[in-house]
């Protein structure tokens, strides 16, 4: 995906089992952001760090979905253990990975493999992508401070609706 895109259709079923589509979020801003694994360090700590800004984000108009190759009871765990805010969907097939650019091929030491590659988009009321992270570290430390993902994704948001 570029920005400009407009979000691909999709139907997926979120850690409650129910049916979740594209359109269901249709009017407002919606952060989409797919990560390799539930209950891992970094995807635990990325999904803590939206659920704590989920009021800010809500504030704003915006909703939080996290997308992962894990199954509807692997989300459901996650969510229960974590006390997760944002909805989480199933994408056992791989095809919202693909579509949105999140799934490749990945090296780790040497080794290629096929995975998630950690990317966030951020798309308008239209459905229209104003904003892609790619190869997202869920916080990053500077000599002053830690920068959370989350926090960044917020205030871009902020700057886009002016």
């Amino acid at each position: 995906m570029e920005k400009g895109d407009f979000l691909p259709e999709f139907q997926l079923p979120d850690q409650n089992g129910r049916t979740v589509s594209k359109g269901d979020f249709s009017g407002g801003w919606l952060v989409l952001y797919f990560y390799p694994k539930d209950s891992t360090s970094g995807c635990t700590r990325e999904a803590l760090d939206f659920s704590q800004l989920r009021g800010e984000f809500q504030g704003e108009g915006c909703r939080i979905v996290g997308v992962s190759p894990d199954s509807v009871e692997s989300h459901a765990r996650f969510a229960e253990k974590n006390d997760l805010r944002i909805t989480l969907l199933s994408d056992t097939e791989k095809t919202l990975l693909r579509e949105a650019g999140a799934w490749g091929t990945k090296r780790n030491y040497g080794r290629e493999y096929e995975g998630v590659t950690r990317t966030t988009l951020l798309a308008d009321p239209t459905g229209k992508v104003r904003e892609i992270w790619t190869g997202v570290k869920v916080r990053r430390k500077t000599k002053t401070c830690e920068i959370l993902h989350a926090r960044t994704v917020l205030e871009r948001l902020r700057e886009l609706k002016g």
